[in-house]
Order: C-alpha cells, then structure tokens, then sequence
C-alpha cells in the first residue's frame, strides 16, 4: 500500500456520463480520451463490474466497445459474489493499464468493494498513477459522494453517503431529462457546494491538478447556497474550471 500523503503521482479521471444506448458500429471519442491517459497504445483495462453485480451481457457489450475503441484487452474483475477472490482482484488491477468503474446501482457498487476490502486499494493504485474511468454510476462512484433514501417513499429519508473519492467533485449522470433531479436532491442536502450534470454524450476529465475539462459536450453545473439551488453557466468543451472540494432514491445505472 503507498501513503496517500507523500509521492503521489495521481493520474486523470474521466467521469463519462453514459446512457442507455451503446454504439454498435465504430469507435467512441470518449474512449479514447480516456483511453490516452495510459500513456500507451491499447493499454489494458480492468472492468469492475460491481455496481451491475458483474452482469456479463453487459460487460460482452463494453468489451466489444472498448477494444472497437483502441483496448487491446478488457478482464472481468469479479467481485459481485461474497466468494469472489479479493487477492485475485487486486492482481488484476494491479497489472491491468487503466480500471473502468461500470454503471449499475451506486449503492450496491460501493458495497460490493467495501465488503472485499478494495476501497483503500483502488485509491492506492490511483494515488500511485494508474488512470481511471467511469461511466453512468461508475462515475458517480469515482466521485467524493453521493445521496440515497432509507426509506424510497420518503423524501425526508435522504441522506449523503461516501464514494470511493477519487475525483474531488458531485457528479451526476444522463439525468438531463429529469433535470438533474438526485443532483439537486444531493445539494439541497448539503446545503452548500457545486455539482456537475454529466449528459448522455460528454465526460468530465479531473485532471491531476484538479483541473475540470468538458469533453464531447456540455457539462451541466448546479450550485447550492444555504439549500437553494441554481443553475450556473455550463462547462464548454475545451474550457478549464477548478475542481470544488466542497461540492455540491439512488437510480440504477
């Protein structure tokens, strides 16, 4: 294990904002950007799948994307099952060139890790250079939190849990069409902070100096003050912003 307070050579994060449609034909930009943080070419990537309880048909379609993308090799890291080899994880991590955090249930996705004793780890590897990426909940995931509901019927119920942290930011995911709702949820909790909506089509590079990029798209921004919630100027593509280290029903993804 590094310590997370000395020699970190941490590497970028892409938060891509997912959707329930996959390409069937070509390549994805987003993918490759994300894919270029490797620093080679068709680099390796580990696929945790937990927030999907490691549903292998759609891991089939992610891996079909992501070598059709510029992967050379995409591993299952299984980690669903309370059977599943933790020490066999950590290999695959470890050698893989870049992890990918799927969508799913956040919740669930973070339980999962938690349970194997991964959440340390996966921060390690990140503290000593390995990229990541996520996508739909994975991205939310990567994120400092998030919110759920105890009891789904009841609004008042919510409450803000912590996420693996990676990328000091809120995010939420293709919620457009609701308006960001959960978003908005999260920081009227929070009373105060800075969340960004990552549409169907865009991602949100964290770069290792905290530096924010819009990629394919727009990226929404939503900002609480005292509980009140606003919509701010959005994150173009190309243009830089500071990470927010106060930032801003769980939906499965």
């Amino acid at each position: 294990m590094t310590d997370r307070t000395s020699k970190k050579k941490t590497a970028a994060i892409h938060l891509i904002g997912g959707g329930p449609k996959i390409p069937r034909k070509g390549s994805d930009p987003l993918l490759e950007a994300a894919f270029a943080e490797a620093g080679k070419p068709n680099p390796t990537v580990a696929y945790v799948g937990a927030a999907s309880d490691d549903d292998r048909g759609f891991f089939r379609l992610l891996d079909d994307l992501f070598r059709r993308s510029g992967a050379s090799d995409v591993r299952l890291v299984a980690l669903a099952s309370p059977r599943s080899d933790a020490a066999a994880a950590r290999e695959l991590l470890s050698r893989s060139d870049i992890v990918f955090v799927s969508g799913g249930d956040v919740e669930v996705g973070i339980a999962h890790l938690q349970r194997h004793g991964l959440v340390s780890y996966l921060r390690d590897l990140h503290d000593g250079g390995k990229p990541f990426f996520g996508a739909s909940a994975g991205s939310i995931m990567l994120a400092s939190r998030w919110v759920r509901w105890a009891d789904p019927d009841d609004e008042t119920s919510a409450e803000i849990f912590p996420c693996l942290g990676m990328a000091p930011v809120v995010c939420d995911t293709h919620a457009e069409d609701d308006d960001w709702e959960e978003l908005r949820a999260f920081l009227a909790l929070a009373r105060n902070g800075v969340g960004f909506g990552i549409p169907t089509g865009a991602a949100l590079r964290v770069g290792p100096d905290g530096s924010l990029t819009a990629l394919g798209a727009a990226v929404h921004r939503l900002a609480s003050r005292n509980g009140r919630v606003e919509r701010l100027p959005d994150l173009l593509p190309g243009a830089d912003a500071a990470a927010t280290k106060r930032p801003a029903k769980p939906r499965a993804r």
